[in-house]
C-alpha cells in the first residue's frame, strides 16, 4: 500500500485526511507543529501512522524531516498546512509582516517542503504532490478583501504549475485543489460541506491522477476549476 505524507495535520481537514487514509489501509506520516494534537495523540497506537513534528516555514525543520525519513518511498505528499492569514486584510490595514508571513506559509513552504520530498519519491510507481489551494486564488472569481490569503493561494497555483511542469519527466504528478468552503476552525461552522466531505473527495481524486492531469487545478469533487 502507499505511503502518504501530510503537512499541518493536527486537525481540520489534514486530520480527516489522516483518519480516511488509515480506514484505507494507507500508511501516513502526519506532521505537527511544536507537538502533536490530542486527536492525532489518539491514533498514535495505529501500526500504520507515524506523527512527526514539522515547521513548514523552517528550513532546517524541513531537512530534518527529510532526513528522519531518508529510505522511505513517498507516494504521495498531501502539502495541506495553511493560514487564512491576519484579521486585517482589507487594501486600508493589511501589514507587510502579515501579508508575507501568509505567504511564507501558503506559498513558499509547499515548494521547500516538496522539493525536499521529492527524492523519496523517485522509485513510486505513481508519485503524486498535492497542494491543498483555494478558489479564493483562482484570478477569474470576481471578490474582494482577504489580500494577503487570495494572493498566497493565486501564487501557489502558479507554483504548483510551474512545478508541474519541470517534474513531469520524472514522471511526478503535482496539482493543487480547492477542498470546498470546510467546517473547520478555519472557514467557520456555516461553511458549506465537513471536513469528512472534503477529505473523502480529496482522496478520492488523489487516487486517480494520472500524469497527464498534472498541472490541473482541480475542486475536491474532482471537477477542473478555472484558473
Amino acid at each position: 500500500m502507499e505511503t502518504v505524507l501530510i503537512t499541518g495535520a493536527s486537525r481540520g481537514i489534514g486530520l480527516e485526511l489522516t483518519k480516511q487514509l488509515l480506514a484505507l489501509d494507507y500508511k501516513v506520516i502526519a506532521t505537527y507543529r511544536n507537538a502533536p494534537s490530542n486527536d492525532q495523540l489518539s491514533l498514535k497506537d495505529h501500526g500504520d501512522l507515524t506523527l512527526v513534528e514539522l515547521e513548514v516555514t523552517n528550513e532546517s525543520s524541513i531537512e530534518a524531516l527529510r532526513e528522519s525519513l531518508e529510505g522511505q518511498q513517498i507516494d504521495v505528499l498531501i502539502n495541506n498546512a495553511g493560514i487564512i492569514g491576519p484579521d486585517e486584510q482589507d487594501r486600508d490595514n493589511v501589514s507587510a509582516p502579515n501579508w508575507l508571513e501568509t505567504f511564507s506559509v501558503n506559498t513558499i513552504a509547499p515548494l521547500l517542503v516538496s522539493r525536499a520530498i521529492i527524492p523519496l519519491m523517485q522509485n513510486a510507481a505513481n508519485p503524486r504532490i498535492v497542494t491543498i489551494s483555494s478558489q479564493m486564488g483562482a484570478l477569474n472569481r470576481d471578490a474582494v478583501g482577504m489580500y494577503a490569503y487570495r494572493s498566497s493561494k493565486a501564487a501557489v497555483n502558479k507554483v504548483m504549475q510551474v512545478m508541474a511542469l519541470e517534474l513531469k519527466e520524472q514522471g511526478i504528478t503535482v496539482c493543487p485543489i480547492h477542498p470546498g468552503w470546510v467546517k473547520t476552525d478555519m472557514g467557520g461552522d456555516e461553511a458549506d460541506i465537513t471536513a469528512q466531505e472534503s477529505a473523502a473527495g480529496i482522496i478520492k481524486l488523489t487516487q486517480g491522477l494520472t500524469l497527464d492531469q498534472s498541472g490541473t487545478f482541480f475542486t475536491w469533487e474532482g471537477d477542473v476549476h478555472p484558473w
